[in-house]
């Protein structure tokens, strides 16, 4: 069953084209190549996701992974979104059914609320192109996660949606982010943005004037892509952290990464 709230939020993100693209994938119910190998590491184990829930994920998604773990915790950044609206911290992350983990309320690059090594794997959807440091969100993904944890990731292939005018963002530009503890204020790509943004496709996003109000904002909002990603760069972050690279996806709508934490 498509849920209703969740095609609002993708249409308020990505647009009417992404999102019929979006609702055919769930309809058809075709799943990702290879996903019997992804399921097989990820049945029975327990996780966290970054930014969820999300449809990819669900029965019907591309990789249907919720109903098949031991359990799964969640990761927000606020307790009020554009996608989610309002949540609270505790057992409340509803991810399958009546199956609830527990929802976190914190920025994705300080899981200072989690242990080390807590986790078997990381799931994330939509979420890194949204961080203003991606590097130092990985770096706190990998710090819960176990020896031989898996970390999947899933951004959008901005060929699909109002980034496909952008430029790939440079791995030497996610560096300097990292380096320079770049915080979840920053608006260095604004200008970009707002030059590139096709807002064609981007109908909820209203106006030029709208938009550029709503991503000022963005630090109360999120919506912006600070990054802009193609395969070549998912899988050089990935290289960045030594992650062994398990399974790259880069057919669709969707650029999708799976890797391995080195258990060294």
């Amino acid at each position: 069953m498509i849920n209703l709230k969740s095609v609002y939020g993708v249409l308020n993100e990505k647009g009417l084209s992404y999102t019929f693209n979006k609702i055919v994938s769930k309809i058809m119910a075709r799943k990702i190549d290879h996903y019997v190998i992804i399921k097989e590491l990820i049945i029975d184990k327990y996780g966290l996701e970054v930014g969820g829930p999300s449809g990819i994920f669900r029965n019907r998604g591309f990789i249907p992974i919720y109903n098949i773990v031991k359990g799964l915790d969640g990761c927000n950044f606020s307790n009020s979104t554009i996608w989610e609206g309002k949540i609270q911290s505790g057992e409340t992350y509803s991810y399958h059914k009546n199956r609830k983990g527990f929802q976190y309320i914190t920025e994705a690059i300080d899981l200072s609320l989690i242990q080390d090594a807590k986790y078997d794997f990381i799931i994330s959807s939509h979420c890194l192109e949204h961080v203003a440091n991606p590097l130092k969100a990985m770096e706190e993904w990998l710090r819960v996660l176990k020896k031989d944890a898996l970390l999947l990731i899933v951004v959008p292939n901005k060929q699909f949606t109002f980034d496909h005018r952008r430029p790939v963002t440079k791995f030497s530009h996610l560096l300097e982010d990292y380096h320079n503890s770049t915080g979840e204020n920053d608006l260095t790509h604004l200008q970009e943005i707002l030059e590139l943004h096709d807002l064609k496709r981007d109908k909820p996003a209203g106006g030029i004037n709208q938009f550029r109000e709503r991503a000022l904002n963005n630090f109360e909002t999120r919506s912006l892509h600070h990054h802009v990603f193609d395969a070549a760069l998912l899988k050089e972050v990935f290289n960045f952290f030594k992650l062994e690279v398990l399974h790259n996806y880069d057919k669709g709508q969707d650029l999708i990464i799976l890797g391995r934490k080195s258990c060294l």
